[in-house]
């Protein structure tokens, strides 16, 4: 356990390092991570798939930040429907679920060095497994990387910033993809494609902005949570 002054001190400068990064001046230095972002959201979605008894195929990460991930939904106990929704909705809770795991666990220097090495395990493994685009494969290749060099310096203090820095970045990204969440439809290589928000809202009830705001909130209401864990006593 580390102590309470480094406890905010730490908080402090994974806060500063990820709003330094929102300013125009740093766009070549934030796009590994608006990838990664996209990363924790198409997994998001393929897990949540396979969790649903359904098959995650393969993943694609594109030059201009988007991706998609390409999964079928099967079912013998759940409704399709059920299933669909919940796949797109994994996508959207991915990065809050993920985020607000890794901001509890660099409470503790030992959950974060396990913490570090899993989500590096299950990085490299997407890399194996699921990543079928170029720009997914290098820009996720060299943070998997990064990540092992910083294990191999066995320093429990970067261990940690680095895991509670992904963890704010990988929650927060949610709200920097604020639009996409009160969205209908988009366009994607020239085809008209409908949002998460929309899908999960023709599958079970309600409207897309409806969802939008609620995942929102509930985003929002763990990365409280997680927070308040990360600083308890």
């Amino acid at each position: 356990m580390i102590s309470r002054k480094l406890d905010y001190t730490i908080l402090i400068i994974a806060v500063a390092i990820f709003l330094l990064l929102q300013l125009p001046y740093f766009v070549q230095i934030q796009y590994p991570f608006r990838l990664l972002g996209t990363w924790f959201h198409e997994m998001g979605h393929g897990l949540t798939a396979l969790l649903t008894g359904g098959k995650f195929h393969y993943l694609e990460i594109y030059q201009n930040g988007g991706g998609v991930a390409y999964s079928s939904v099967t079912n013998r106990f759940l409704p399709i429907y059920l299933c669909s929704a919940l796949t797109a909705a994994g996508g959207l809770f991915g990065p809050a679920i993920s985020g607000s795991i890794l901001i509890m666990s660099a409470r503790s220097q030992k959950h974060a060095a396990i913490m570090l090495r899993i989500l590096t395990g299950v990085m490299i493994l997407s890399l194996i497994i699921w990543i079928r685009s170029y720009w997914g494969i290098v820009v996720l290749g060299a943070i998997s990387i990064a990540l092992i060099v910083i294990m191999f310096l066995k320093n429990k203090k970067i261990e940690t910033i680095t895991v509670l820095f992904l963890g704010l970045q990988c929650i927060l990204s949610t709200y920097l993809q604020f639009n996409y969440l009160f969205t209908k439809q988009f366009e994607r290589h020239g085809q008209i494609m409908t949002s998460d928000t929309q899908n999960i809202a023709a599958n079970t009830f309600g409207t897309y902005w409806m969802w939008g705001a609620l995942i929102f909130i509930l985003s929002g209401i763990m990365l409280y949570k997680s927070v308040k864990f990360y600083l308890r006593k």
